[in-house]
């Protein structure tokens, strides 16, 4: 059992410094991939059909989300839930936890403007979908 333990360690050095010594020259030229090797990573559009091919979904889904935040205080995820437990944690002297819920509820609170202005950008899409027939 010992030898096949042995056998293996030095069947993984050898393939450790077998990768190591093959990677060294190609990285020690300092020199970036061929631009045929870039340009077969490279995007053959901008997306766009696929963009239009999801929009419903997005659409439903940050409508969903603002829903969710802008919901009342028994919704699951509203702002006006966690600033009720950031009000409880304050009351029961929870410094600590007061903290890291008030953090939250400040990214919390950020993200809404973010989703407005992207439920704002998708109308615009929309309509630019419809015009090319995408939607």
């Amino acid at each position: 059992m010992l030898a096949n333990r042995r056998t293996a360690a030095a069947i993984g050095a050898v393939a450790l410094a077998g990768a190591l010594l093959s990677a060294g020259p190609a990285q020690a030229d300092g020199t970036s991939p061929s631009p045929a090797a870039s340009a077969k990573s490279a995007p053959k559009s901008d997306g766009a059909k696929g963009i239009c091919k999801r929009l419903p979904k997005t659409e439903a889904r940050i409508g969903a989300a603002l829903t969710r935040l802008n919901g009342d205080a028994t919704v699951a995820g509203s702002i006006a839930r966690l600033e009720q437990r950031v009000t409880e944690a304050k009351n029961a002297g929870h410094t600590e936890v007061q903290t890291y819920l008030n953090d939250r509820l400040t990214f919390r609170k950020g993200l809404v403007p973010t989703l407005q202005k992207r439920q704002a950008d998708l109308k615009s899409v929309s309509t630019w979908c419809a015009a090319q027939g995408s939607k």
